[in-house]
């Protein structure tokens, strides 16, 4: 999948879990390195996924609690 043009992305907080990412992205490593390219996906955002970047569930084995709202 080739990334030529400007798509929009919508990355959503969600309550008690992942960020949520849809649109076209790519995702690089901490060199710039390309990990994947996709169109949804979930990135871990409590800290304990064994798949980082990536949420596997964790979030609900380990309580985490985070309403996902923007400050008021």
């Amino acid at each position: 999948m080739a990334m030529t043009q400007s798509q929009n992305v919508t990355v959503t907080v969600c309550e008690n879990g992942p960020y949520e990412i849809v649109g076209e992205v790519e995702i690089l490593d901490a060199n710039g390195e390309l990990i994947r390219q996709t169109t949804k996906t979930f990135l871990c955002r409590c800290g304990h996924s064994a798949k980082k970047p990536y949420c596997d569930g964790a979030h609900k084995k380990h309580d985490f609690q985070d309403a996902g709202l923007a400050p008021q």
